[in-house]
């Protein structure tokens, strides 16, 4: 399973970005859509898995939950758009990982690109993939691409769209 991953697109979504997802199986987006028009535009490209984040309106809300869990490839997969991350993980979210922690995590919101292991749950990666859009303070916009095949993680790519 070929895996496109963005987050806080921030109602923007270019060729550059669309030509990435194109090559994937799924998209998976951590939050921030920021326009009803890019959630429908990603759905129709391909397969989408998303949860909203923060600046997202109620339209999107109805289509996208605040925590999707979900099994791929005998990963248990986890996005949510404010989940902090490995040794800082947001209060809201921090039992949870205690008590039943995922193989992958996945947030957004902070705009901070950020693939890490957690130390103290070592079956734990965490992916924050960037913000694809042009707001936020980072100079470089990204997205990860990875593949998902029987319980292993390969592939991972960071891909780099540009200045904002």
């Amino acid at each position: 399973m070929r895996i496109a991953l963005l987050s806080d697109t921030h109602g923007y979504l270019d060729e550059h970005i669309l030509s990435h997802l194109a090559q994937a199986d799924e998209i998976w987006h951590a939050g921030d859509f920021g326009t009803l028009e890019v959630c429908k535009k990603l759905s129709v490209l391909k397969p989408l898995r998303g949860v909203y984040g923060n600046i997202d309106g109620q339209e999107i809300r109805k289509i996208h939950p605040l925590h999707n869990r979900f099994s791929c490839e005998g990963f248990d997969v986890w996005i949510t758009h404010i989940g902090g991350y490995p040794g800082k993980y947001d209060p809201k979210i921090r039992e949870e990982i205690q008590k039943n922690p995922p193989g992958i995590l996945i947030c957004g919101h902070s705009h901070i690109l950020k693939i890490m292991k957690d130390a103290i749950h070592k079956n734990l990666l965490f992916i924050n993939p960037g913000a694809a859009g042009k707001e936020g303070f980072r100079r470089v916009r990204t997205l990860v691409k990875f593949t998902l095949k029987e319980k292993i993680i390969s592939e991972v790519q960071v891909v780099e769209l540009g200045g904002r």
